[in-house]
């Protein structure tokens, strides 16, 4: 097996290279935004990003909310899915690399305000090719559990093919 770098190590290299610096929270979500376009539609702030855990939030301001005046469901699920994915792919060893399969969320009240996503896996023994859940508890600003996702990821073993010439990824 090739040992390249994981996507997680190229995310937490950026983290940590931009994260201590003046507005380097602001730019890591920026790279954040370019390099996953999606996650970044609700403009998430990467608060704490270690290998195997991410603490990810999310605001509540009108272009995420539904018509009830609380943030929308579907993007509730996008930062706990990103939360799931940056825990989960920081976990892996070289060589591994993740892609969901499945996706549910249960929803336990409406979430206003700041909504904050921690996610927390603990991986099983690696193998060549098997499906793992992560799940991402998301909480409001008292600290009261909102949603609960769980997030079913496909882990492989990465296949070499050079180095990326669309990587965002800080060189340190």
């Amino acid at each position: 097996m090739s040992r390249v770098e994981s996507p997680g190590a190229r995310l937490l290299r950026s983290h940590r290279a931009l994260s201590n610096l003046p507005g380097g929270r602001w730019l890591f979500t920026q790279l954040v935004k370019r390099m996953i376009p999606y996650s970044g539609s609700v403009n998430p702030c990467v608060e704490v990003l270690e290998p195997g855990y991410a603490r990810i939030s999310i605001q509540q301001r009108r272009r995420l909310e539904q018509h009830l005046g609380s943030i929308h469901a579907i993007a509730l699920m996008n930062v706990a899915e990103f939360a799931s994915g940056a825990a989960m792919t920081t976990a892996l060893p070289p060589g591994y690399r993740g892609i969901v399969t499945k996706m549910s969320i249960e929803y336990f009240k409406k979430a206003r305000g700041k909504i904050t996503a921690e996610s927390r896996p603990t991986l099983p023994s690696l193998s060549n090719d098997f499906e793992f859940d992560v799940t991402s508890d998301l909480t409001n600003e008292k600290g009261e559990l909102v949603a609960r996702s769980t997030v079913r990821w496909r882990i492989g073993v990465v296949e070499s093919r050079g180095p990326r010439e669309d990587s965002l990824a800080v060189k340190s």
